[in-house]
């Protein structure tokens, strides 16, 4: 069966240039069906006695299109699925037939098994994977189906991991290789992946299982099944949760088959109930401009609704607590994600998608993240940084270079001197990551627009005209704004722009786009988690699904009914939500970006007798790391984020340089939130602060090791580290004592403002000579003729 497997894949690469182009011409149609004709006939061909069931079914792809053509020379039904094609429906027979079901679901010719879903990672080499070779290697090993670093940094917060290095994945992998991408970004990959070891490790383990006992001697143990049941549904190997919104595909079909949030189908198979949840909403795949006009942002959502949360928060929604407003009939809105939604506002990439009154649409997660980004290399990653290879700079460039006019690494320099490195010029087709043969092929014209490791866009074009066009999959086209074009055109929206991002070299050399970009970031403070391993209400057991063990299954199923259990049933909730103007920090690449509440682990966890063995604690660091002492460092992770809340209208100057908060010093400074060490009563009291009520409950429980607000990473005084900032990477931090020395500038106003307290000065000579009462703007030229004024007395002396 391998031998033959390997002469259809040999048959199919063969005339790959033929038929996987979009439009293919009639000749080359021709050819490919005579070439692979053998295939056809081996299977059978003849996909008739599918079609007596599955009467209406839908074209995986469309007719003419040379997918759809090569698909039918190798037998169409089974070329994916396997299956006996000579079985009909005879007369009198019913569809749910069980004999006939069987017979006609028992491989006969090239697939030795039926495939329910053939895109599951475990059967794509013997599909998917002949006519898109490397890619089911490289999604195996990519944090898609790994997700070796949430594993990583989650294990850091309850104080498990000793280092950096990392260690575990859903599944043992073995084997790390640059398979994709083109010669300069396999070099870049290379040096990347010698200079940071850690990140990107040559193996993964399986995420361990400890036993119930293990937990009991040590009692943060339970993270891992924190880990195993509440963390690990969201890998492309298994099928998704069964619920609202998190309906999907497993492997490929997780992307590339359109679930709908119902999760019911909407197709025209008559054997497929349209009842029941848990189905494709129509057999037919998405991908590019010619398959269903790309992947919808909310296909990628089924996942990236946690976490991060990037999904929900391009589509400008976040979790809440409420539900409201209310529908017709007083009820609450429905749960998506089994979570309740408030609408803050979308990334402006995404929002003309998102508003029914503009259909023109915005730009899908596709059409900037690259094939890489999501399907990855063949590399085995432990962060996100290690596998996105792009950039905003990518496609804006800055204010004095145009993107060709960046070196290859600007964005993410990890510490590297590119001052004298090379332009990256611009691609041609040769150096698109799969050189043009899966995705829709665009006029280069002058050339396709570079990451910042060295692969084209695709769908990126510098123009004849000079200006940069996106070609969104949806079949819309966007000029992108060029940052030096606008310099240079004297475009500048305000002056806050042309001062920040051009008057201001710093913030362009060191910051993220996006430090200032994203509008707002969802803050979730305080994870608090209690694992319960004693039993319900009968008896039995608590026991919840395990993603792991379920994952480790490898099955091709399309059932949601082969959920593995094990012990334990985990419970979250949270301290406060917050969403305006998040903290500031240093990421892996060494700029400065957003950062938000990563998993700030509280844990309780009670044993088999329903005894408390730890209560609100808080893990700790290895010693020794994130300007911790022999104690460690609190594992109350803020983490580095690109949030996807881009706005055109940047953070104000005041909300960093004014605010405390965005220093690191907590919200006003770190002054709210305190007192959470001890229990908290809230009854009658005596004079001398004693509780009057023998029976007074505690309130708010303590949390022992929590002296300051969960929004507070650096104290204030000392410049003290209170709480870990990223786990994956050596240089990410709070920012730098020197960096808030010189951001701060809080409670400047004082510097007139103080002189009101004499009173003939303030009357007699700032009023006499600015006025009473000053609009905003006219304050802001009274502030610059003061200091043009002091800076040319100054000159004068």
């Amino acid at each position: 069966m391998r031998k033959v497997v390997i002469v259809i894949g040999m048959l199919v690469l063969a005339v790959g240039a033929l038929f996987m182009m979009e439009q293919p011409s009639v000749q080359a149609l021709e050819e490919a069906e005579a070439m692979v004709e053998p295939v056809a006939l081996y299977q059978g061909g003849d996909q008739e006695g599918c079609l007596t069931c599955h009467d209406g079914i839908e074209n995986i792809r469309e007719e003419d299109s040379g997918m759809m053509v090569a698909l039918s020379a190798m037998g169409e039904c089974t070329a994916c699925h396997g299956g006996d094609p000579s079985v009909t429906l005879a007369e009198g027979d019913v569809i749910s037939d069980t004999a006939t079901v069987e017979a006609a679901h028992t491989p006969t010719g090239r697939l030795d098994e039926f495939f329910p879903d053939p895109g599951s990672l475990w059967v794509a080499d013997q599909t998917c994977g002949l006519c898109h070779p490397g890619y089911v290697d490289a999604l195996e090993r990519s944090l898609m189906n790994t997700e070796a670093g949430k594993i990583q940094g989650n294990l850091w917060s309850w104080g498990i991991q000793e280092d950096q290095h990392v260690i575990y994945g859903n599944y043992d992998v073995e084997g790390a290789e640059t398979i994709l991408g083109n010669d300069t970004y396999k070099e870049h990959m290379t040096a990347m992946k010698e200079k940071f070891p850690d990140q990107f490790p040559e193996s993964l383990e399986m995420l361990p299982n400890p036993t119930v006992e293990e937990i009991e001697a040590d009692p943060k143990l339970a993270g891992f099944t924190y880990q195993r049941q509440q963390c690990q549904r969201c890998h492309v190997a298994v099928k998704g949760r069964p619920k609202r919104g998190d309906w999907r595909g497993m492997g490929c079909s997780s992307c590339h088959i359109p679930y709908s949030n119902e999760g019911l189908y909407e197709g025209a198979d008559q054997t497929i109930d349209k009842t029941e949840s848990g189905h494709m909403l129509i057999h037919s795949i998405q991908g590019t401009r010619e398959a269903r006009n790309g992947i919808p942002t909310e296909t990628c959502n089924t996942c990236h609704n946690r976490g991060k949360r990037i999904g929900v928060s391009y589509q400008g929604i976040m979790e809440f607590p409420y539900g409201t407003p209310f529908d017709e009939n007083g009820g609450k809105q429905p749960k998506l994600h089994t979570k309740q939604y408030l609408f803050i506002k979308s990334d402006l990439h995404h929002e003309q998608e998102s508003r029914p009154e503009n259909p023109e649409g915005g730009l899908l997660c596709q059409d900037c993240h690259t094939s890489i980004d999501m399907h990855g290399d063949g590399n085995i990653f432990g962060t996100t940084l290690a596998q996105v290879e792009i950039e905003c700079t990518d496609c804006h460039g800055t204010t004095v270079e145009y993107p060709w006019e960046l070196p290859i690494g600007y964005g993410e320099e990890f510490g590297e001197d590119l001052a004298e490195a090379e332009a990256r010029g611009v691609g041609t087709k040769d150096d698109l990551e799969d050189g043009g043969n899966y995705a829709t092929l665009y006029d280069e014209q002058d050339g396709y627009l570079l990451t910042s490791r060295g692969n084209a866009f695709g769908n990126v074009v510098l123009q004849t005209d000079g200006t940069v066009m996106v070609h969104s999959a949806t079949g819309n086209d966007f000029l992108v704004p060029v940052l030096k074009q606008l310099s240079e055109d004297g475009e500048w929206k305000n002056q806050d722009a042309q001062v920040a991002m051009e008057s201001v070299g710093a913030h362009m050399d060191k910051m993220e786009c996006y430090a200032c970009h994203a509008d707002w970031a969802p803050q979730c403070y305080g994870c608090h988690v209690s694992v319960n391993y004693s039993v319900d209400a009968d008896g039995n057991p608590l026991v919840d699904t395990d993603w792991v063990a379920t994952a480790n299954q490898k099955d091709s199923g399309d059932k949601y009914d082969n959920f593995i259990k094990s012990p334990g049933k985990v419970s979250e909730s949270r301290s406060y939500l917050r969403w305006e103007e998040p903290v500031l920090g240093v990421n892996g690449e060494g700029r400065v970006t957003p950062l938000i509440p990563g998993c700030q682990v509280i844990f309780t966890v009670r044993d088999r007798e329903g005894n408390v063995l730890t209560q609100n604690e808080i893990g700790r660091t290895p010693a020794n790391v994130e300007g911790a002492g022999a104690e460690g460092q609190r594992g109350l992770d803020m983490a580095p984020v690109q949030p996807h809340t881009a706005g055109r209208e940047a953070r104000r100057c005041e909300s960093c340089h004014g605010n405390p908060k965005a220093l690191g010093y907590g919200i006003d400074g770190g002054r709210f939130m305190q007192g959470y060490e001890v229990d908290r009563y809230v009854d009658l009291y005596n004079p001398d602060g004693s509780v009057m009520p023998e029976n007074a409950q505690v309130q708010m429980q303590a949390i022992p090791d929590l002296p300051m607000d969960l929004s507070q990473i650096v104290d204030p005084e000392t410049g003290e580290q209170l709480q870990t900032v990223g786990s994956h990477w050596p240089d990410s931090g709070p920012l730098t004592e020197d960096q808030r020395t010189r951001m701060e500038r809080t409670g400047v106003c004082m510097g007139c403002h103080q002189n009101m307290a004499d009173e003939s000065f303030w009357t007699d000579k700032v009023i006499a000579k600015f006025g009473t009462v000053m609009s905003n703007d006219e304050h802001i030229d009274v502030m610059n003729q003061i200091i043009q004024e002091a800076v040319k007395d100054a000159v004068e002396e």
